[in-house]
This record gives structure tokens, sequence and C-alpha cells, in this order.
């Protein structure tokens, strides 16, 4: 079921009010849509069963099929929003056309042309088996232009929906419309042009050439009041009782009668007569009240009572039920809407609320992060400072170990050396290498597996800084150490430890300044600090002159600058390799 019934009956009661003639081409082209559609319909049996089920669409045709239009009406648009959700662009064009008929159908123009331009947008222009559609929304696009007076708009959509007909037989009834346009326009030249046009074809269905043929002599006859159209006139209505066309009968009668309502009232009110006998029969609503109003005009005085009787009651049954169709329509077309503005709504506040949830998720996750984060980089923090704690009780345990141990095994040792009955004694050498081991103890630090040399020795100096003492380092850089012996490397550390360690307990300086440098082959260091300094020339067996062992070790030098008035410099000098 694609299009059945989409251009239904109660389509041909309005149309017929555009002309008297347009009844019979919406029935021809009723006939030939019908076909094509139930062609098709069959044809895509199959495909349809692959097809998302659309329940809503099913049931609006069963109301169209039963003329319940405002059930259909309210299905279809059911439908076309079940359609958007599943993406289904043709199933979305066949409701809005559907949608369009039965806006038309009920005398709402403006909502029918409002879903026919909605329609549009959702064909496949280049989809040959979207043609049929297409062609039937442009028809009723031009239909209800047509209704609303607006002729040019009408000839554009009927033109251009020629170009999506099947073959040029079925072209026949839209190119009477479009003359038929011109002819409200007063362009009769345009209108008998096509309409000759229509009549020249060498095969045309005879309802279609009575159609044309009364057009045509109606045109003629409305440009020029002298022109004689009764012979095209009868020759249309002998050929539609042959072919046994009430409608048309219906559409040659009221012609007649019109023809010759001035010029032999008998002969008018004769056609009038059949006119309402024809339009009972068909059971219109419209045709039966056009008749009437010919019968009140034309008959004798006390006949005239009876039809205006008549007329009137039936004018004000139809008049009644159109206006309370029309306003259960716009009612329906109201719930319809809201309904649609409610959905929107609520999917907005669902869509807010979404976000607020996601929102939230993002920011409990942001937290999260944060605070992980923040524990981890606590933890580390807490880590550090239990190391540097370790590391600052091992450093004084050192510095007691050198100040009190070495040192005072070194004043034995000078007492000891001062006896010439004991300077060749054996524990005199003992004392001293106990001496050395002392010292070596006290320079024991913890060391980082693999630690970078330049590292290793940044995090010894500066560790002599103090609140009240700043180490500053210059050019200790990792190059600086690449090409230098792992000895050199252990003996230029122990020297610079021996320096920090007299800095701290005699200086009392309050910046000291350790200098880098490679010159050529050669490293130089250079320490200085803004202390009480050393008077004099450094004596033997002093804490600062035994340096001079290491460095020599290692084929360097040791400068010591006492000249300075405040502090004291020395220079460090030792080859690369």
């Amino acid at each position: 079921m694609i299009l059945i019934g989409i251009l239904g009956q109660n389509n041909y009661d309005y149309f017929h009010n555009l002309d008297k003639n347009s009844i019979t081409l919406k029935y021809y082209h009723f006939t030939l849509f019908s076909l094509l559609l139930l062609f098709s319909c069959s044809q895509n049996k199959e495909a349809k069963k692959k097809e998302e089920i659309n329940s809503y669409y099913d049931r609006a045709f069963e109301f169209r099929e039963k003329k319940i239009s405002d059930s259909a009406f309210r299905y279809f648009s059911k439908a076309k929003d079940l359609f958007s959700q599943q993406k289904d662009s043709l199933g979305i064009a066949k409701c809005l056309v559907n949608m369009t008929m039965i806006s038309i159908d009920r005398g709402d123009y403006f909502g029918g042309q409002e879903f026919s331009l909605e329609a549009l947008h959702y064909f496949n222009v280049k989809e040959k088996k979207q043609f049929a559609y297409l062609e039937s929304n442009l028809h009723e696009l031009a239909l209800a232009s047509f209704y609303l007076k607006n002729y040019d708009q009408a000839i554009k959509y009927y033109s251009l929906s020629l170009k999506y007909a099947p073959d040029s037989a079925s072209t026949l009834p839209t190119k009477n419309n479009i003359a038929n346009a011109y002819k409200n326009k007063k362009e009769y030249a345009k209108s008998f042009e096509i309409f000759q046009q229509v009549l020249q074809q060498k095969i045309i269905n005879p309802e279609i050439y009575a159609m044309t043929l009364t057009n045509l002599a109606s045109a003629k006859w409305e440009q020029n009041k002298k022109y004689d159209a009764v012979p095209e006139l009868l020759e249309a209505l002998r050929i539609r009782k042959r072919e046994n066309d009430t409608w048309g009968q219906n559409s040659s009668y009221s012609h007649l009668a019109d023809y010759y309502l001035k010029s032999n009232p008998d002969s008018a009110l004769f056609y009038a007569t059949q006119m309402y006998r024809i339009a009972q029969k068909i059971k219109s609503p419209d045709n039966q009240i056009e008749a009437l109003q010919k019968l009140i005009k034309l008959s004798p005085p006390k006949e005239t009572k009876h039809f205006f009787n008549v007329y009137e009651k039936l004018n004000d049954s139809v008049q009644t039920a159109r206006s309370a169709a029309k306003n259960q329509f716009a009612l329906i077309r109201y719930d319809t809407e809201k309904s649609k503005a409610d959905n929107l709504v609520l999917q907005k506040d669902n869509e807010g609320k979404r976000y607020q949830i996601i929102i939230l998720i993002f920011g409990i996750v942001l937290l999260s992060l944060v605070g992980t984060l923040w524990y981890k980089k606590r933890k580390q923090r807490l880590e550090l400072e239990a190391q540097n704690t370790i590391r600052d009780n091992k450093l004084k345990t050192s510095q007691k170990v050198h100040d009190v141990v070495a040192n005072g095994l070194y004043r034995i040792m000078n007492k000891l050396d001062n006896q010439e009955t004991l300077k060749d004694n054996p524990i005199v050498n003992e004392i001293e290498e106990l001496y050395e081991q002392s010292r070596d103890i006290s320079y024991e630090r913890p060391r980082l597996k693999n630690q970078p040399f330049n590292e290793k020795i940044s995090e010894t100096l500066k560790s002599f800084a103090s609140e009240n003492t700043r180490v500053i380092l210059v050019g200790n850089s990792a190059p600086l150490w690449e090409k230098v012996s792992e000895q050199a490397k252990d003996e230029i550390e122990h020297v610079l430890q021996e320096l920090m360690v007299n800095m701290g307990k005699h200086s009392q300086a309050s910046d000291v300044v350790i200098k880098f440098e490679q010159v050529q082959q050669k490293i130089n260091i250079y320490y200085t600090d803004n202390g009480i300094g050393i008077a004099g020339k450094p004596q033997p067996k002093n804490g600062l002159t035994n340096t001079g062992t290491r460095i020599d070790a290692i084929g360097g030098t040791i400068t010591f600058d006492t000249k300075v008035e405040k502090g004291l410099k020395i220079q460090i000098s030792f080859p690369v390799s």
C-alpha cells in the first residue's frame, strides 16, 4: 500500500469548483495514478518486507480509504515522525503528500502548500522510482495555488510536474489544467494553443478529448459572447454519454445552461434540470447547489419557492458540515503541532538533563584525577622529605666522625710524630691508616644507581646549602665529565667534599660559588667563598692541604689564593684523561 486513495473521491468536488470540466481531468488523473501505484506496490512487495515496519502508515491508509480523513491525517503525521526516526526520506515524503491531499480536501489550501513544499525536500529528483510521487505532489501544489487564485504559481508547478510524467498520454490532463489557468488569467491565446495541441494528439482518451473540447469551446465563448459554442458542447456531451461519463455529462449540462441563460431560457432550464438530475445521481452536493441556483433563476414562479427551499436547506447543511470539518481539522492540526512542540520541549529537557549528568560525571572524573595527582605529589614530597631527613642525619653523622674521630686521631698522630722514640713505631702507621678510614667513612653518602656524575656532584655540593649559606654552581654539565676517568671523578668528589666540609666548619661564608670549565684537555674548577678565609699559607697536615694528595693522584694541581682581603679562592686543575 503506497499511495492508494491519495487522490480520493472528496477531491473531485473541490476540483470541480475550478472549472466545469476539471472533474473529468481529476478522475482520469486518479485512475492513471492508481494503476501506476498499484503496479509499483506489487513490484516492490518483496522489497517492502525488508523495510522497517511503520504501523502508523498502514493505519493511516485504512482511515483514508474509509474517508475518515481526520484520523488519517493524525496517523500520517505519526507515521512521518517514525519515518524520520528511521531516516526514511521517501516515507516522510509520502506521508507529507497524503497530508497535503487531506488538507486541500478540507479546504486548508495554505496548509496543503506548506506540506507539499516540505515534501519536495525529501524527494530524490534523480530516482525514477520516485517520479510518480513527485508528479502527484507537484500536481497537488499546483491545485492549492489554483484554489488560491495564484494562477502563475499553478502554471509553474503544473509545468514542472510534466517533467515526471511516465508518458505523453498522462500529460494531457495536466496540460488542460495549464490551459484553464491561462483562461482564468484572460490569456486566451495561450489557452487556445494548449487546448488545440491536446486535441491534435493521435491517441487520446475519449473522456480527455471531450473535456478538452468543452474547455476550448467555453474559453472561446468566454472571450467572445457571439461565438457559437453549441456544436462543440453537444459533441462533447455525445461522447460523454457514449462513455457513460456521468461527471462529464454534469459539466456539459452546466456549460449548456450557462450558454443559453440569456438567449434561450427554456433551453437553459432544460439543461439545468438535467444537471440537477445528474448531480443527484453522482451525489455531488456542490453540483446540486450550482444546479439549484440555475433552476431558481430559470423556473416558473410556482416552482421557484420549492427549489429555493431545497437550495437553502442543502447549502446550509453543506456549509455547516464544511465549517465543522474545517474547525475539527484545524483542531487536529493544532493538537498535532502542539504534541510535536511538547515533544521537542521534553527532548530539550532530557537533553539538558543528559548534559548535566555528563558535566557531573566529567566533574567527578576531573576531581578524582586531580585528587589522585595531588595524592601522588604529596606522597612523592613526603618520600623526598624522608630521604632528605635520612641524608641530613647521615651527613651529621659523617661530620661527627670527621670532627671527633678523624680530627682526634690526627692530633694523636701529630703528637706521636713529634716523639723521636715512636716515630718509626708500626702503631703510628696503624693510627694513620685508621685516620684515613675514618675520613673515608665521613665522606660516604648514599649514591643513586646509574646517576649521572654531574647530577651527583650537584646534589652533593648543594646539600651543604642552608638558610645562612647559598651554594651556586656554574658549568657543571654532563658533557664536561664524559671523558673523565672514574678514578678522577672519585678523587674530585672527595676533594670537593673536603672543601665544603671545611667551609661549613670554619669559613662562616654566606655565598659559595663553584665554577667548572674545560680548557683544551684540562678541566678547571674554581672555588670561591666570602667567608673569613685562611690566614697565611696553608700548613702541612692541615685538612685542606690533604686534598693535595688526591689531586696529585690524578696528575692535577690545587692552588690556594690567600691574598684576597676576605674569603677564600681555590683553583683545581687536572687533565681530562
